[in-house]
């Protein structure tokens, strides 16, 4: 166990992005030098000078991935020279390193630009003095292909990012929802007893009690408060950051016509009925209204053919009523999505009820009561 810890500290050290690149040049730098120690010592000097361009071009790589397109550029230059001197036969392998680099460290059209005019100096320096016919050839595969290697390596690693980011998101957002909902389950219930025990206690009070009477009056009214403060609370929690900040405040019932305009251009008929003198609702039930006229307006698009739509929203003294009635034929779909939770997640969080399912002459109902908190 002791050797398998000790094993995996040493990785986690060699993959740090400096330490790993010194150890690369280390390991391309160890082998030429010591045989070039070896062949000076027997006298044997004409590879001294092979040997110092592979140096060279090694040493570049130490700044690989933070200037990729010069260190391809110096290695590139590095081997022009060597094969002018017929001291390189080829391109060598500190150009390839630095040709994957340059894919896996530079994105779009630099990386494009750099990798052809490397591809012309190689193939017009192989043709010119390696005097070999179709060496162009060997140029273009030396350069293509570690660009392209490093090119999947980096939409890899990108795509591989954006996932662990969508899913941390997810659950932040999943988190945000659980809590609203244990808020909403443990609060709410305990200040709504309150509430009740209160109004009885005050409406069973004798006469003369006036100075008890205001009292109760004063704890029922700041209960209805925490309750109305802690249900923006509980909507601001479960506000998506797609939503932006201001979502649970900037659309409300007021939006409604505009919506079914909207749901009319897009090819869904729909009606709107309103009932009864409107009044100002609270920001949770406004937003609430419009979400669920919304998302009803959003399924039937996805989840029915030929539907018409009508829209049914009522005022009454003491609640508001949404409904939502169309009647299209179902089709067959994929599977099924969140919207209906999240609208029975919404409604109960302003303590209201909602009923959805098929129609008996056809087509789906949606349909919602969520009652208007009084001074």
């Amino acid at each position: 166990m002791r050797v398998a810890r000790t094993f995996m500290t040493i990785v986690r050290f060699l993959r740090r992005p400096r330490v790993f690149d010194t150890t690369l040049v280390i390991v391309l730098l160890a082998p030429v030098l010591l045989g070039a120690i070896s062949m000076i010592a027997r006298g044997e000097t004409w590879t001294t000078l092979s040997a110092g361009f592979h140096v060279a071009g090694s040493l570049c790589l130490l700044m690989r991935r933070g200037r990729p397109i010069l260190t391809v550029g110096l290695v590139a230059a590095l081997d022009v020279v060597g094969i002018m001197t017929q001291s390189v036969f080829f391109t060598s392998l500190p150009s390839l390193i630095a040709c994957y680099s340059l894919g896996r460290y530079t994105t779009g059209r630099p990386a494009l630009i750099t990798s052809a005019a490397v591809f012309v100096v190689y193939a017009v320096d192989t043709e010119v003095f390696l005097a070999g016919t179709g060496s162009w050839l060997g140029s273009l595969f030396a350069v293509l292909v570690p660009v392209g290697i490093g090119q999947l390596v980096r939409l890899r690693t990108e795509l591989d990012e954006r996932g662990r980011q969508e899913a941390a998101d997810a659950a932040v957002r999943a988190e945000r929802r659980r809590i609203a909902r244990e808020m909403h389950d443990v609060v709410a219930h305990h200040i709504t007893v309150i509430n009740a025990l209160v109004g009885g206690a005050r409406a069973t009070l004798p006469p003369g009690q006036d100075v008890t009477k205001n009292a109760l009056e004063s704890a029922e009214q700041t209960a209805r408060q925490a309750m109305s403060e802690m249900r923006r609370l509980l909507d601001v929690l479960r506000v998506d950051g797609n939503e932006g900040p201001d979502a649970a405040t900037g659309v409300g019932a007021e939006r409604l016509p505009v919506l079914i305009k909207e749901a009319g251009s897009s090819g869904l008929p729909a009606s709107l009925t309103v009932t009864g003198e409107p009044v100002e609702l609270p920001s949770a039930v406004d937003h609430a209204v419009y979400r669920i006229v919304q998302e009803a307006l959003t399924n039937t698009r996805k989840h029915a053919v030929s539907a018409r739509t009508s829209v049914r929203l009522a005022y009454e003294p003491a609640a508001v009523e949404v409904e939502v009635l169309d009647d299209g034929l179902p089709k067959e779909v994929g599977a099924p999505g969140f919207g209906l939770v999240g609208m029975a997640e919404r409604v109960a969080l302003c303590g209201g009820r909602l009923s959805t399912g098929r129609r008996p002459e056809g087509g789906f109902r949606v349909h919602a009561r969520i009652p208007l908190e009084r001074p």
